[in-house]
């Protein structure tokens, strides 16, 4: 098994090279398309409104079903790349989302945008994004980390240079029109896919499809079945349903690392809960800055602000984080960055002023480049890394919720209070209360645990919650590292 291992490693050292970095260069495209587009949407925010004659609530569900749908669709793209690839689920993404906002170019209502710019080019969005994702960590072993980090860049790109092309298109020719422009970029998605072609291993297998072994075991747990007194027909295929169901649920979502795992459970939580206030200012910077007398083209300024820091403050973050000093305590440093995220809220509070919204920013910038950079990281200190994948789906999902409710939800506020400071009021309880119970929590768990490791021996592995970058020998020869344990940004 060990040998197995060795020759894995060997045959995916030419990986790094070459080609590499020209699907490297692809996957910062793509997460500047996906990633990086959504927040642009608050800068279309009064012109639906007026258009619509909507609500906040109401226009809020627009960018609201786009995000959730774009973090929540994780176990499904998983799914396809499982069965055709790493460049099909890009291309497809792709073609969904383009298709998505040609057709949102044609809506004569609200509802009718939620279906086309939120779901269809959210889902294409999510697949285009963890499909590249993943591919990146087929291509890159000894420089994954630095591969990730780099391709990380491109949503802060994204955040720039959206944000900019959209108010000129939108002074220049409208929304619907814009959408229809939207839809041509994102179809560039297709191009990135293409670039993605699947790994040829050193036996000559490729390394995106389907694993024989479980082929094998399925073949395996059926004769088992069938062995002995077996029951009737039809039974043997209702329960061989449950069992595939079970089986299913259990890969992709971690149940039962959530009941067991206290410290996956108070991370989940956490950022759950931490996500209902999260996207606000992105959703409503914008509308804020133009109500309080902010001229249009500023007020989108704002937001390629936050993305110009971002440029330059993640990778640092990255790298601090990754320091010796902060092994097993990066959930501490995320929840001062979550604290820090919900303490800035309140300078918008104080004045909307263009100066002071700047100085906003700046700082939420700051505080969003370490949320971005620590969440996964977090996730890979709690779980254990044959389970990554699969607790990442649950992750994924539970975030998803609450990031599809929680801009509405202060939408009826707004519209019932008529008081845009309430949004900021609303983002800034959610999160540092989550970051406060995340600390906390943690801490409290810490010493719990210290106290059971003092009156025994340890018996568990030592490198349980430490992430590594590559298969330890114990993992099966056809089993590759999963790609999706390597997400480096939200």
């Amino acid at each position: 098994m060990s040998q197995g291992g060795a020759g894995e490693r060997k045959a995916a050292k030419p990986q790094d090279q070459g080609w590499a970095w020209m699907v490297l260069l692809a996957a910062v495209v793509l997460q500047g398309m996906t990633l990086g587009f959504p927040p642009c949407i608050g800068i279309f925010f009064t012109d639906l409104q007026r258009d619509f004659q909507a609500s906040n609530s109401e226009t809020s569900w627009f960018p609201s079903i786009m995000v959730a749908v774009l973090h929540g669709g994780g176990p499904l793209c998983s799914i396809l790349v499982k069965r055709f690839g790493c460049r099909f689920a890009v291309m497809l993404g792709g073609l969904l989302s383009g298709v998505g906002m040609v057709s949102s170019s044609f809506c004569r209502s609200i509802s009718q945008l939620y279906i086309t710019a939120g779901f269809i080019t959210g889902l294409g969005s999510c697949f285009s994004f963890q499909a590249g994702v993943t591919a990146l960590g087929y291509y890159f072993v000894r420089w994954r980390t630095l591969a990730n980090a780099m391709a990380s860049t491109g949503v802060s790109l994204g955040f720039t240079l959206w944000p900019l092309l959209s108010q000129y298109l939108l002074d220049e020719m409208g929304w619907r029109n814009t959408f229809l422009i939207f839809g041509g970029i994102l179809l560039n998605c297709c191009v990135c896919g293409a670039i993605m072609r699947p790994v040829q291993l050193a036996s000559g297998s490729l390394l995106q499809s389907p694993k024989p072994g479980e082929e094998l075991r399925r073949k395996a747990e059926e004769t088992q079945l069938s062995n002995g007194a077996s029951p009737p027909h039809h039974e043997l295929q209702k329960q061989s349903r449950r069992t595939a169901c079970f089986r299913v649920l259990q890969k992709y979502l971690a149940f039962d690392i959530f009941c067991q795992n206290k410290g996956y459970q108070i991370y989940t939580i956490g950022v759950t809960w931490m996500m209902m206030g999260f996207a606000l200012p992105h959703i409503y910077l914008v509308p804020y800055a133009i109500q309080n007398g902010v001229e249009e083209r500023r007020a989108a300024l704002l937001i390629s602000v936050i993305g110009f820091i971002n440029i330059f403050i993640r990778p640092f973050t990255g790298l601090l984080s990754g320091h010796k000093f902060f092994s097993g305590r990066r959930i501490y440093l995320f929840s001062l960055a979550v604290l820090l995220c919900g303490l800035s809220n309140f300078i918008c509070v104080v004045s909307a002023e263009f100066s002071v919204l700047i100085i906003y920013c700046v700082i939420l910038s700051i505080a969003m480049s370490g949320i971005g950079a620590l969440t996964f990281q977090v996730l890979m200190d709690v779980v254990e890394m044959d389970r990554f994948s699969s607790a990442l789906g649950l992750f994924t999902i539970l975030e998803s919720i609450t990031l599809l409710i929680g801009p509405p939800l202060t939408g009826l506020l707004v519209d019932i209070t008529n008081d845009f400071h309430y949004v900021f009021y609303n983002s800034s309880f959610f999160l540092i209360s989550a970051a406060l119970f995340m600390a906390l929590t943690f801490c409290a768990l810490e010493k719990k645990t210290k106290l059971k490791e003092a009156s025994k021996v340890p018996v568990d592995n030592p490198s349980r919650y430490q992430y590594s970058e590559m298969p330890t020998e114990s993992q099966p020869e056809s089993q590759p590292p999963p790609a999706v344990v390597y997400i480096t940004s939200i």
